[in-house]
């Protein structure tokens, strides 16, 4: 069964928002087309630094959610 990404990403939106006790998202969402080590690398840090800019913690270490999902190799 194939899920779309705007139903997969509504449904971690709200996940996280249950466990925090609070939404924290911006409406909609930007995909993007990874096509290199270096773009995947500035998007993940882009996405490591979001709590940070957030204010939610002070470095993205303290984080408690962040992980990495798939090691891509190109």
């Amino acid at each position: 069964m194939a899920v779309e990404l705007c139903s997969w990403v509504s449904f971690w939106k709200r996940r996280l928002a249950l466990v925090l006790g609070r939404g924290i998202w911006q409406e909609g969402y930007w995909d993007r087309t990874l096509r290199s080590d270096d773009s995947y690398d500035q998007k993940w840090a882009y996405v490591r630094d979001n709590p940070v800019r957030k204010g939610l913690v002070k470095a993205a270490g303290d984080w408690p959610y962040a992980g990495t999902l798939n090691e891509l190799i190109w």
